[in-house]
């Protein structure tokens, strides 16, 4: 059987034949590179608005001491700052006299209220605590920023000094992000020691690693960056940072370190994370370095 009948008896007339379909319209490739580079754009947009909310997650409840079964000789104070903030914070005075005080700078998220197990084992040991609470945090007034984080611990440190605790007696205890304002500090007024507890070298740095297909190093508005200010610190500094931290990974706390003057130690835990460093002797660890450091309570 020739195969031009074959076709055609096998073809219903009915049936369009594949030469006469309309073919679909594809749209041109500008169109389509228009589209992925406006979805770009408007992904950065929305990451610089809404930067502030990524960093800063207070707890705006004010935070009861009674419930942190803290030391009874701590208690409610009221700082001021320079630009007329009026912020909580909680303070107990060193046990000896003259003795050490830590000046504890929480990380981004909760309130003072969640540090109790935090600061109770240097409590025990007898040292001074100033528990900071930041603006926006614990019910406190004001909108955190880095420059406004820095005037609430300056506002920690003047109260300090007004206690007759100058700063060859303070110890400055930074924890994540709370490490950017303890280097500060430390750079700018000096310390007895500088405790670093999962560090960074910069909030940018660790915003640029996380979204890596934007240029958000460029956009972050609030920096902190400890790399360029570590180098002017001028007191021993201790960092402890764990192997499996994943919020900012160890080898930003590693960089810090190399970058810090001496006299300074690492602590690296093998199975810490981010925040479980009581359970691999953290306080211990940082107990030890201070009373080699002549820091005592």
């Amino acid at each position: 059987m020739p195969s031009g009948i074959f076709w055609h008896s096998a073809t219903p007339s009915c049936w369009p034949s594949a030469i006469n379909r309309p073919r679909r319209s594809q749209p041109p490739m500008s169109v389509v590179l228009g589209v992925v580079v406006a979805l770009y754009l408007s992904i950065l947009v929305l990451l610089f608005f809404a930067q502030r909310s990524l960093l800063f997650v207070p707890n705006r409840q004010r935070p009861d001491l009674a419930g942190a079964e803290l030391d009874a000789a701590t208690r409610p104070i009221e700082l001021l700052t320079a630009d007329g903030l009026r912020l909580l914070a909680w303070y107990r005075p060193p046990a000896g006299n003259p003795g050490a005080v830590l000046l504890y700078l929480h990380g981004n998220a909760g309130h003072i209220g969640h540090r109790s197990d935090r600061v109770r084992p240097y409590l025990d040991a007898g040292f001074g605590m100033l528990l900071l609470e930041y603006r926006g945090y614990g019910g406190n007034p004001g909108q955190p920023s880095e420059a406004g984080f820095y005037s609430d611990a300056r506002a920690a440190l003047d109260f300090l000094v007004q206690q007759g605790v100058t700063a060859e007696r303070v110890v400055l205890y930074g924890e994540s992000l709370g490490t950017g304002v303890a280097v500060q500090m430390a750079a700018e007024r000096g310390c007895a020691a500088l405790v670093l507890e999962a560090a960074y070298t910069s909030v940018a740095a660790v915003a640029q690693s996380r979204y890596w297909m934007f240029p958000v190093r460029h956009l972050v508005l609030h920096k902190f960056d400890s790399l360029s200010k570590i180098g002017g610190v001028r007191c021993p500094v201790f960092i402890m940072h764990g192997e499996r931290d994943r919020i900012i990974p160890i080898r930003y706390g590693r960089e810090l370190f190399q970058a810090a003057p001496e006299p300074k130690e690492a602590k690296w835990f093998t199975d810490g994370n981010h925040t479980n460093f009581d359970d691999f002797g953290g306080p211990a660890a940082v107990l030890d370095f201070l009373e080699r450091q002549g820091v005592t309570a």
